[in-house]
């Protein structure tokens, strides 16, 4: 149960700060209005930077991101129970979270004309409709996630017992991912970080909101899932611990 409220407020905090950097840039009259990329980037960063703070001071694994645990089902001795408990602590938490931004920025719906617009607040889309395409791009930004995590808590680096550290440093990479690979879909990089806030776009009474995009919702979870398995394997592979 512990894991379970750890990764839950973890999460949480990541979508309040992440999302809610979102809302501020794209919805209408909100003062961020306009900030662009590079401000949603890095609101991204501080907002994984945070969660795993959360997590960490709490007990938690620290891992926020479903994909990653099942990455983890591949090493030997692998919690399942402990897993599955973070897993569902991390959809709750994004589901609550995004309630939350909601409430946040409750004058600005109705505001805000584009419901596309509203939608990118909750979740994520491609900036060109290609599946296999997108499908590719959160593999491949997953993928790099996932390596390169492994690099900074490997134990020749020692990172790894320095938690704080380690929380910074992921900030660092979460920025450098979406800097540099987030174009083509907005990286969710993170089943519950896309699908939590999805489920919430589509049940809360959002102001001229439009669909909730359904069709195109299983690349951002299969994506970032295969990406993170294939990574966790090479990782093994080229002995990155």
């Amino acid at each position: 149960m512990n894991t379970f409220i750890a990764e839950m407020l973890g999460t949480m905090t990541l979508i309040v700060l992440g999302n809610g950097v979102v809302a501020n840039v794209l919805l209408t009259k909100s003062k961020g209005q306009h900030g662009g990329w590079v401000v949603i980037t890095a609101g991204w960063a501080m907002a994984a930077m945070s969660g795993l703070f959360v997590s960490y001071s709490l007990g938690g694994p620290g891992s926020l991101n479903p994909a990653r645990i099942i990455a983890g089902f591949f090493v030997p001795k692998a919690d399942y129970i402990d897993g599955i408990m973070a897993m569902g602590g991390q959809f709750v938490g994004a589901f609550v979270g995004a309630v939350l931004v909601w409430l946040v920025y409750l004058p600005h719906w109705a505001e805000t004309r584009d419901p596309d617009l509203k939608l990118a607040v909750f979740s994520t889309g491609p900036a060109i409709t290609h599946p296999l395409a997108n499908l590719l791009s959160e593999i491949l930004a997953t993928f790099m996630l996932i390596f390169v995590a492994g690099a900074i808590f490997s134990t020749r680096i020692g990172i790894g017992d320095h938690p704080s550290l380690g929380a910074m440093a992921i900030a660092g990479l979460v920025w450098g991912v979406g800097l540099s690979l987030g174009g083509p879909t907005g990286y969710a990089t993170n089943p519950a970080r896309d699908l939590g806030p999805r489920i919430a776009h589509f049940l809360l009474p959002i102001a001229g909101k439009g669909p909730s995009d359904w069709g195109y919702s299983w690349v951002p979870v299969v994506g970032p899932t295969v990406g993170a398995v294939l990574a966790m394997l090479f990782r093994q592979a080229v002995g990155l611990y």
